[in-house]
């Protein structure tokens, strides 16, 4: 299966957010972090609908800190599209949601995944400052500290 972008495109967000060189190895790395992070998003989303008493999962569902939040808007900046199809086929792999998710759902889904590409770019830095091309213990230290907030 296609990584959720090119590896050129993950190289270019994780240079421009942080600094920090990657190649298709941590593309990997990405891809599993990042498919889990938005499925964790929706799984909380959904108990929202759920405890709302609605059958479908809306925008406003998703738990958006004001730092995700920033992370979108930090992505947004940096003025790179992600496209949907392949975030949709790596959400298939994981077991289905109880409830649907709204079209506004899906469409916001390629900023965050760029949200939290960004977001972990820059935890990286935060880690370890120093750091030009993170290693398996930065990325355990990370996922860490995401699976904690997230």
């Amino acid at each position: 299966m296609a990584g959720l972008m090119a590896v050129s495109k993950f190289e270019r967000l994780f240079r421009m957010a942080a600094g920090l060189d990657v190649d298709k190895e941590d593309l990997k790395r990405l891809n599993d972090f990042v498919r889990q992070k938005i499925y964790d998003l929706l799984l909380a989303a959904q108990a929202t609908a759920q405890a709302n008493g609605r059958d479908i999962v809306e925008v406003y569902d998703l738990p958006i800190t004001n730092g995700l939040r920033e992370s979108i808007r930090a992505f947004e900046a940096l003025d790179t599209g992600l496209e949907l199809g392949p975030i949709l086929e790596h959400l298939a792999e994981l077991p289905p949601l109880r409830l649907e998710y709204s079209r506004e759902v899906e469409a916001e889904l390629p900023r965050l995944v760029g949200a939290l590409t960004v977001a972990l770019a820059r935890t990286f830095k935060i880690l370890d400052p120093e750091v030009k091309n993170p290693q398996p213990m930065h990325w355990e230290r990370a996922m860490e500290i995401f699976n904690l907030l997230l």
